[in-house]
């Protein structure tokens, strides 16, 4: 029996084939992950939208270091936190001009 591989994104924002599935899914064209029974992902998928530009992660550390950000609407908690990081990285910067 042939071991199934599935194609994961790594932090480079790479394909690589695993023998382990994904635990995060994402959109290539919008940088954005989250999980896998995503509502707001999963009516995209229904209404022939996004698959295309459907990518897979092995972690949430991975999607975070290819360059995704939380999906606003399965990972409320996680997207705030990006939401204000992103925030102060600004006001950084801003203050340095």
């Amino acid at each position: 029996m042939e071991e199934k591989l599935y194609k994961l994104i790594n932090e480079n924002g790479e394909e690589y084939l695993s023998s382990i599935p994904g635990t995060l899914g994402g959109n290539k064209r919008l940088k954005i992950y989250g999980r896998l029974d995503c509502p707001s992902a999963l009516r995209w998928i229904e209404q022939g939208y996004y698959i295309k530009d459907r990518v897979f992660f092995i972690d949430e550390e991975t999607a975070i270091k290819a360059g995704y950000r939380p999906c606003a609407v399965c990972m409320k908690k996680e997207y705030a936190e990006w939401k204000e990081h992103q925030k102060s990285l600004i006001y950084t910067l801003q203050r340095r001009k």
